[in-house]
């Protein structure tokens, strides 16, 4: 019997799913973007803008921006229990950053925008079985080959899906005007450590074959990822380097998982943070991983691989993360690579807020230098 790697539960832990628009529906291999026709935009700018949060700052963030800490104190009130004292599958039903920021658009009347990007839905083969893609297209593409960019969502390689990171492979595909494919892949505890990054590559293996079918450009091809996603994005690229095959031209990290120091100073200072603290990290260390030294190996821990001869990167981060640290570390160590490397950190935001575009401006600005990078790339 072979396995099948699709969404197919109500997952948790993102909020890579909200990017200029913000919808998920219950089919994970369609989303289809809702305009709210009822609100006068000038109405929704004005709410928009006067985002103020209940209560003080939180004692482990207290220079959070107000537009974040009405995210964070929204998932607060959703009730979700605490995801390291739960079993996986428990964990995948809890409330979402993504439902959190829902109900912040919702109560401050900020509308969707019009969809600028399709959605198809398509499984194809991988080790193991197959897994899902989802494919973001232009409405109204430059070319008739787009360039692809192979995107990876987040979650700790144990929870989270397509439809929870909606909205950051949406956001590149909007501000990029390039085709997305997001990828899917087995998680831990039932599939642990490589088995994602082994379906990671083989899905990029595929677009580099297939490109042209679904009127992508094969020779412009670049990956993204986001928290464990953007650890899978690097492990592509290398795997693609070693095994001699075409590279990507570009690759954008979003706060990714690249060491196995859990005492590090951002660690340390942001350990009870929200969404991500550390109990958590040490949680998903135990279900994805098949032993805890195992977060040593480089293809996790990607301080210590070998970084030489891979593609420009850029890597973003955020203040209020534990992986902070871990991700300006991996960027010096690109650039003592010789890699050309640029790294942004964005002040006052958590882990996942880079699918936030709709409500915190930090967000929008981030997804801006990312399609403004792969762009340069991509020679658009």
């Amino acid at each position: 019997m072979t396995a099948t790697f699709s969404s197919r539960v109500r997952t948790v832990f993102a909020v890579g799913s909200l990017a200029l628009a913000v919808s998920c529906n219950n089919d994970s291999k369609t989303t289809n973007m809702q305009e709210n026709n009822s609100t006068d935009s000038m109405t929704a700018k004005k709410d928009q803008n006067s985002l103020m949060p209940a209560g003080p700052a939180p004692a482990w963030a207290p220079s959070i921006k107000p537009e974040m800490q009405v995210v964070i104190e929204k998932l607060v009130s959703l009730g979700g229990k605490p995801i390291e004292t739960l079993e996986a599958k428990e964990a995948r039903m809890q409330p979402t950053p993504t439902d959190a920021v829902k109900a912040v658009m919702t109560e401050h009347n900020i509308p969707l925008p019009p969809p600028m990007c399709d959605t198809t839905g398509k499984d194809i083969p991988v080790t193991g079985g197959t897994t899902h893609i989802r494919i973001y297209t232009p409405k109204q593409p430059a070319a008739a080959a787009m360039p692809v960019i192979v995107y990876y969502h987040g979650g700790g390689w144990v929870i989270a899906d397509l439809d929870v990171y909606d909205g950051g492979a949406r956001g590149l595909c909007e501000q990029t005007g390039a085709m997305v494919v997001s990828v899917e892949y087995p998680k831990g505890p039932e599939h642990k450590f490589p088995a994602a990054h082994m379906v990671a590559f083989d899905a990029y293996k595929w677009v580099l074959a297939n490109a042209a079918s679904i009127k992508g450009d094969p020779k412009k091809i670049a990956v993204a990822g986001e928290s464990a996603g953007g650890n899978l994005a690097a492990n592509v690229s290398m795997m693609a380097r070693d095994n001699k095959i075409q590279m990507p031209l570009y690759e954008v990290l979003v706060y990714p998982v690249a060491n196995n120091d859990m005492n590090s100073e951002s660690y340390v200072k942001f350990a009870a943070a929200k969404p991500l603290n550390k109990p958590m990290m040490a949680w998903f260390v135990k279900n994805a991983l098949p032993s805890e030294a195992t977060a040593a190996d480089p293809r996790i821990s990607l301080v210590k691989a070998n970084l030489a001869g891979m593609p420009p990167t850029l890597i973003i981060g955020a203040e209020i993360d534990p992986l902070q640290t871990e991700g300006k570390l991996l960027a010096d160590k690109f650039t003592a690579a010789n890699v050309q490397a640029e790294y942004k950190l964005y002040d006052g935001v958590t882990h996942e807020f880079f699918g936030m575009a709709a409500v915190v401006p930090q967000a929008k600005d981030a997804q801006a230098l990312a399609a403004k990078n792969l762009k340069a790339a991509f020679g658009l």
